[in-house]
């Protein structure tokens, strides 16, 4: 009766205190497209991705009853940081879903002027930076100025009534409303006890850092190399720093009436068995609101432990040069970097002759045939020296020249047939990755997709007689980049490359930034009128350093512009379920596929590749 009791009471108390409304929300992620396209198209940062805002603290002052419910402790509003535009998962400030929905769309127009003034808004603070930015957006988009006179009009409504504040919190009040109604016309915000009520309006007052923004995260990140895993939920944590828990203390007795909250963090030193099972704390770090993080120069140990070194000489792959020096674009400075990371071209030393996996020859003969109709048909090739018929054009003309007194040869007066030729070339590069030994179910890894990919790709392409390469990459950090050797250009689709594709097995971090720039020096030495580069891999690009976001992705960016240039056509394949989100910013809309399926891959790559060629 109690608990009954005490549901009813928390469900009253909580619906009386809400100051918003949730019968009118609307969620991003049903206008997250919509609002992607929106942003872009208004100038807005195109590697940017729009992402869930995390609540963070609400310092307003709250009423009585939002302190005895407990509500409007956080808050959501809308930031702007180098990796990604955040906005909230759901609005429902105001009654109707046309306002909320006009407010997620200002908020986009407020972030897109704010890269177009990035050097002018230097130094002001968040008062004075939505001011300048509201001004900035009704001047370049006039046609907005009634979306914002409706949740202006409907946001005042809201605000506080400065008659029922005090001195200092009434003047901050005032010049808030003053400065929503007319901006630029309040250059500074009086000082109160309190920090104001939220603006919903304005982008937020103090964002949270980026990730990766503590130098002492990334050294730690430098220094122990290990698989990440991603939460499935997109929100982000707060998080702080404490000191690491003094160790080998002996048994602390602890009295549980002393133990206030489960979030409450309590400087104990608990060994890491307790805590091996990745899905329980994937669990308890999606309860906890702020997550606290302690440094002590040392790894993790789970049950999962992956060795990053790299083997000895006697077990690697056969190296087969020194090193390429390619170059890397820091997008930062804006400049491509000379001589910034080192390719090692590998091949594998024990791959023996096989035949095709028996699982595979159905399918592969199938595809065979396929491909095989698509290849060109014999065609007479004239005016040879030798051949099968004569050539009764050349004859003709060869017996014309002779009766005007012309003076000619009898030379190249034969035809013969011979197969027609398609003038493409084709260099398949895949993605070796350390992610490519996740399971997609309990039979089949990533790699073995991959390698049954490689499989059926490369006889298909055999049988259609075009020019193709096949390589494999890794990294681990700049250097070295590991390039894998499956088959070259010259070389004939035997046994031998089947063995070569038997061999491939999971490697390290993906700086594909560096393995589309080394394919592309060598594609564009291949005598062809089409060429096309295609990459195939599982995830983003990313590495042990700061290739790590939007390094890695600007990166990519400029390798295939600079490969999209040189006359190549790249192309990307992904199983990746989130390549939808930076793909089209890699290769553009009409340059990438997503197989949602892994395990469609094998059978999916080579009528891909048939139905981009024909």
């Amino acid at each position: 009766m109690e608990e009954q009791v005490g549901e009813l009471w928390h469900k009253l108390i909580t619906r009386i205190a809400d100051n918003q409304y949730p019968a009118a929300a609307v969620y991003l992620h049903d206008i997250q497209k919509g609002i992607g396209i929106y942003f872009r198209a208004l100038g807005g940062d195109s590697g940017l991705q729009i992402e869930v805002a995390d609540a963070t603290a609400n310092l307003a002052q709250r009423t009585l009853l939002q302190r005895i419910a407990g509500s409007q402790a956080k808050i959501q509003l809308a930031w702007c940081d180098e990796r990604s535009l955040r906005l909230p998962p759901d609005i429902a400030w105001f009654d109707t879903t046309e306002l909320n929905t006009d407010l997620y769309y200002w908020l986009a127009s407020l972030a897109a002027v704010q890269a177009r003034l990035d050097e002018k808004l230097a130094g002001q603070d968040w008062f004075r930076l939505n001011q300048t930015l509201t001004l900035a957006a009704l001047a370049h988009f006039p046609g907005i100025q009634p979306r914002y006179q409706r949740l202006l009009q409907a946001h005042l409504q809201q605000r506080p009534a400065i008659s029922h504040l005090r001195a200092h919190a009434a003047q901050s009040e005032m010049a808030i409303q003053q400065a929503l109604q007319t901006p630029g016309s309040i250059a500074m915000l009086p000082v109160a006890k309190r920090a104001p009520q939220p603006v919903p309006l304005w982008l937020h007052p103090e964002p949270p850092l980026p990730p990766g923004s503590h130098s002492r995260e990334n050294q730690v990140a430098q220094n122990h190399g290990g698989e990440s895993h991603e939460l499935d939920d997109i929100g982000r944590r707060q998080a702080e720093t404490v000191c690491e828990p003094e160790s080998e203390r002996g048994l602390i007795t602890v009295r549980m009436e002393n133990i206030l909250t489960m979030g409450e963090f309590v400087n104990l030193d608990r060994g890491s068995e307790d805590e091996d099972d990745i899905e329980r704390a994937e669990n308890i770090a999606r309860d906890l609101d702020k997550l606290a993080v302690a440094q002590d120069g040392s790894a993790s140990k789970t049950r999962l432990k992956f060795d990053l070194d790299l083997p000895s000489a006697g077990e690697d792959d056969q190296v087969l040069n020194d090193g390429i020096l390619v170059p890397e674009w820091d997008w930062k400075k804006q400049r491509l970097l000379p001589n910034r990371c080192r390719i090692v071209q590998l091949l594998a030393r024990n791959a023996s002759a096989c035949p095709l996996p028996a699982h595979l020859n159905q399918t592969a003969k199938r595809l065979r045939n396929q491909f095989q109709a698509i290849a060109p048909d014999m065609v007479w090739h004239h005016a040879q020296q030798d051949g099968e018929d004569i050539d009764l054009d050349a004859y003709l003309r060869y017996r014309t020249d002779r009766a005007v007194g012309q003076p000619t040869t009898a030379d190249n007066l034969y035809k013969q047939m011979h197969a027609g030729k398609r003038d493409l070339a084709c260099l398949l590069l895949a993605d070796l990755s350390l992610s490519t030994d996740a399971h997609i179910d309990d039979r089949q890894r990533i790699i073995d997709v991959i390698r049954d990919s490689l499989y059926l790709f490369a006889e298909s392409l055999a049988a259609t007689g075009d020019k193709f390469s096949i390589l494999g990459f890794s990294s681990r950090r700049r250097d070295p980049i590991r390039i894998h050797t499956i088959k070259q250009f010259a070389e004939p689709y035997n046994a031998q490359i089947r063995g070569r594709i038997a061999a491939i097995k999971p490697g390290y971090y993906t700086r594909l930034g560096a393995a589309i720039r080394h394919t592309t020096a060598q594609l564009i030495n291949v005598s062809a009128g089409r060429r096309l580069l295609l990459v195939l891999t599982d995830g983003k690009p990313n590495d042990l350093d700061q290739y790590e976001g939007r390094y890695g992705i600007e990166d990519t960016r400029q390798a295939v512009i600079a490969a999209r240039q040189a006359g190549l056509q790249p192309f990307c394949v992904t199983i990746d379920t989130k390549g939808n989100d930076y793909l089209p910013y890699l290769f553009s809309n009409n340059a990438y596929i997503v197989i949602k399926r892994p395990e469609q891959l094998p059978y999916q790559l080579p009528r891909l590749y048939a139905l981009m060629t024909q």
